[in-house]
């Protein structure tokens, strides 16, 4: 379970921040809105990257891992209630905000399956 874990975290510290960056990519590059509102999401996919690395290389590194994924429920749950309230509104992707929605809904569920997984894994056997 925990390989799964360290996958799946690897996978979301990729993929979220490149994401962001492609929907956000034309205020990025005219400075429309403060760039360190975009940290975020980058500081997210480090820490999990980070977590993943440190669960299968350090004694109690699940720990850390369970940490990164709680950071990512916590901004997940906020920004899926906050895009939910503002189906209304445009996206700045362009994208249909009910496919934005969906997809950080999806996003959620996958941190709230790596946040309890993490929890739950057993540590790695090591052998000196």
């Amino acid at each position: 379970m925990l390989r799964f874990n360290r996958t799946l975290a690897l996978l979301i510290g990729v993929v979220t921040p490149a994401l962001e960056t492609f929907r956000r990519w034309h205020q990025l590059i005219t400075l429309t809105v403060p760039w360190p509102a975009y940290l975020d999401d980058v500081l997210l996919g480090a820490f999990l990257i980070v977590g993943a690395w440190r669960a299968g290389h350090a004694p109690r590194g699940r720990l850390i891992l369970a940490a990164a994924w709680g950071v990512l429920c916590g901004h997940a749950y906020g920004s899926f209630f906050d895009q939910l309230a503002a189906l209304d509104s445009p996206d700045p992707s362009g994208f249909a905000p009910a496919l934005v929605v969906t997809i950080k809904g999806f996003g959620l569920v996958l941190g709230v399956i790596g946040l309890v997984t993490s929890v739950v894994a057993q540590e790695a056997k090591r052998t000196p």
